[in-house]
C-alpha cells in the first residue's frame, strides 16, 4: 500500500477529511521550503503538494505566477527540490506530492524523473497541462518505480475524461471547483455538490477539491461534499505579505484554522 493510500485509509477510519496545502518549492528559497514543510505538518496538514516552478504557469493566477518567479529567482530547480525531500525523508513522513507542469519533467526525462523522485521519497505527481489520454510516457515508469499519477478533473470534464481519469490515475483526483485559473474566491459555487456527485459515483479513488478556496469556512462546507480540500493561493499569499518568524506565525494559524475547520 502506498503512503497516499494507508494515510486516506487511516483518515477514513476516523471519519476525517483530508487537509492538503499547497506551496510553491523555492519561495523564497529551498531552506524556507524545508522548514515550512515540517511546519505545516505540524500544523495539521495530512498532504504536501510542492509547486514546482515554471516559467508560464498557464493554469494559475497572480498569486502562484509570482511565487514561481521569486523561486526560479533564488534557482529553485527539480533537482533541489528532489533534495530538500530527501532531507525532509529523515524526519518525516508525510505524503509529499509535486505539482506542476508538464515542460520540467519533460526536459528531466519521464524514467530519470520517476526514478529520483520515488527515490527522493516523493508520493505522486500532478502536471496539470498533461491529459490522462496523452500520459503513456510518465504513468508507465511511475508504476514501475511506486509513484502515483494524479490528474485534475473539472466542471466540464466529459464523461470519457472521467473514466480516463478513473482508469489511469491513482492517489487520488484532484477536482478543480471553478473554471479558471487558480486564485481565491469569495464563494463556493452553487453546483459544486451536483458536479462531485456526478464525479464520486465514477471514481473510486479520494477526491480532492481545490482551487478557490481561501477560507475555514469554505474548507468546511467543500470538505462536506469531496474527501478533502487542496489550499494553495491563500497560502501562497502568505509568502508575499511576510517573511522570517512572522511568516511562520502566520502560515501555523492559518492551517491550524482550516484543519479545525474539517
Amino acid at each position: 500500500m502506498s503512503r497516499l493510500a494507508a494515510h486516506f485509509t487511516a483518515l477514513q477510519a476516523k471519519q476525517a477529511k483530508a487537509l492538503v496545502t499547497f506551496i510553491t518549492a523555492g519561495d523564497p528559497d529551498l531552506p524556507t521550503t524545508e522548514e515550512m514543510i515540517y511546519l505545516l505538518e505540524d500544523a495539521g496538514a495530512d498532504i504536501i503538494e510542492l509547486g514546482v516552478p515554471f516559467s508560464d504557469p498557464m493554469a494559475d493566477g497572480p498569486t502562484i505566477q509570482l511565487s514561481s518567479e521569486r523561486a526560479l529567482a533564488s534557482g529553485t530547480t527539480l533537482h533541489g527540490i528532489l533534495e530538500v525531500v530527501t532531507r525532509v525523508r529523515v524526519r518525516s513522513r508525510i505524503p509529499i506530492i509535486l505539482m506542476g507542469y508538464l515542460n520540467p519533467v519533460h526536459a528531466y526525462g519521464y524514467d530519470n524523473f520517476c526514478r529520483d523522485a520515488a527515490k527522493a521519497g516523493v508520493d505522486g505527481v500532478l502536471l496539470v497541462d498533461m491529459p490522462p489520454e496523452e500520459s503513456q510516457d510518465l504513468t508507465a515508469p511511475a508504476r514501475r518505480y511506486g509513484l502515483d499519477v494524479i490528474f485534475l478533473l473539472t466542471p466540464t470534464s466529459d464523461a470519457a475524461r472521467i473514466a480516463a481519469v478513473d482508469r489511469l490515475g491513482s492517489g487520488f483526483i484532484y477536482y478543480v471547483t471553478v473554471t479558471g485559473v487558480t486564485g481565491a474566491r469569495a464563494s463556493v459555487s452553487d453546483t459544486l455538490a451536483l458536479e462531485l456527485s456526478r464525479v464520486k459515483k465514477t471514481i473510486a479513488l479520494p477526491v480532492m477539491a481545490g482551487f478557490g478556496i481561501s477560507t475555514p469556512a469554505q474548507a468546511a462546507e467543500v470538505s462536506r461534499l469531496a474527501d478533502g480540500v487542496v489550499v494553495g493561493s491563500a497560502i501562497v499569499k502568505l509568502f508575499e505579505q511576510y517573511s522570517g518568524v512572522e511568516l511562520k506565525q502566520q502560515l501555523r494559524r492559518y492551517v491550524s484554522e482550516l484543519k479545525q475547520a474539517l
